[in-house]
């Protein structure tokens, strides 16, 4: 009764906004050399995000809207916010190719074609594939297209714990540009809403949420690395590294899967990731992994609502560190990262679903 208390009251206070204009920036704790600064404010709900070659980012969320923010000069803030469109049903993820923005909703993929020039008036959105669940639960997606040119679309498993049917959920799936030939290219995944390509060898990393209610300190949130196709990653039967399930744990032995590249801190939430490949960071940051960690919702003292590094030794995780931290007080979170996006002058971005803005974080001057 104690916990359920104590749990409420961090949702309680976990509901509170902040106003922009009122955003503690002055507490966000950087690596000395780096800045945190606004990139754009009055973004509600932002999460994840992708970057047009004419500079406008496109901003998805988890409620009916999708954003549009032109940067018409390269400057250090966006131009300017545009509701794109206010009528998706949960369009969380975004992602841009030949000068199309393609959005996901929670069961199907839409297309907006030559969507740079309208942004004012979109066009009507083409429906590229909407064979995908309806579930709710972990129904958002990420998306993203891989070096081989396809739409890589997660699909989360529909419960906390449970065994879903294998060949739809707890997987990432692929497809071609036009919604065909679409395949599952990772199984055992409980719920991704974060994944990019190794620069030098073009495998896919993604992030993955732990389950909940298996104790304060377990199971970890994951780091994975999936460098080809058909390899299965544990969920629901084991966790991180090699941590059996209490329920489904029994049923098969967790040597029988891939294991977590790195295991990350429990209950974090870890979500959008990238590897850095700008010039503007020192080199030791450069073809390392950023993951925003979205913060935990159910853990005594909550953790997590931060930017964590991940550093990569001879094409292995080898380490995990926190790189900006602030957004979480003693008790409740006035921020909440959910995505990163590197810029073109090297600056990365970091969208924030409940201050409602994206931050710009630079090194030097």
């Amino acid at each position: 009764m104690i916990q359920k208390t104590a749990i409420f009251i961090l949702l309680l206070a976990a509901s509170l906004s902040v106003a922009a204009r009122d955003l503690p920036l002055d507490r966000i704790k950087l690596p000395p050399g780096f800045t945190i600064s606004l990139y754009a404010d009055d973004v509600p709900g932002a999460r994840s995000m992708t970057l047009s070659p004419g500079g406008t980012l496109f901003v998805g969320t988890r409620g009916s809207t999708v954003y549009a923010l032109p940067n018409r000069k390269n400057g250090k803030r966006a131009d300017e916010v545009i509701v794109l469109t206010d009528k998706l049903d949960t369009p969380n993820g975004v992602a841009f190719r030949d000068g199309a923005l393609y959005v996901a909703e929670v069961n199907r993929i839409l297309r907006f074609d030559g969507i740079a020039s309208r942004l004012r008036n979109p066009p009507k959105p083409v429906v590229v594939n909407s064979s995908f669940p309806a579930d709710k639960h972990h129904g958002w997606k990420f998306i993203r297209f891989g070096p081989d040119g396809l739409l890589y679309v997660p699909v989360g498993a529909p419960c906390n714990i449970c065994e879903p049917d294998p060949a739809r959920y707890a997987g990432i799936f692929r497809m071609k540009l036009d919604g065909s030939a679409l395949e599952q290219y990772a199984r055992g995944v409980r719920n991704t809403v974060g994944f990019d390509w190794n620069p030098d060898t073009g495998e896919l990393w993604f992030t993955d949420n732990g389950r909940d209610w298996f104790g304060n300190n377990m199971p970890p949130d994951e780091l994975n690395h999936a460098p080809r196709p058909a390899m299965h990653f544990g969920y629901p039967h084991c966790h991180g590294k090699a941590i059996a399930d209490d329920e489904f744990g029994g049923k098969r032995a967790c040597g029988e899967f891939s294991p977590a590249a790195m295991e990350l801190d429990p209950h974090v939430a870890s979500l959008g990731m990238r590897f850095y490949t700008g010039k503007m960071f020192p080199e030791n940051y450069r073809k390392q992994i950023f993951i925003a960690e979205h913060g935990s919702w159910n853990r005594i003292p909550p953790i997590g609502y931060r930017i964590t590094l991940v550093r990569l030794k001879n094409g292995n995780a080898a380490s995990y560190e926190t790189f900006a931290e602030g957004w979480l007080g003693t008790l409740a979170a006035w921020g909440r990262p959910v995505d990163v996006q590197e810029m073109p002058d090297g600056a990365l971005l970091v969208s924030d679903d409940k201050a409602g803005v994206i931050y710009r974080i630079a090194y030097g001057k």
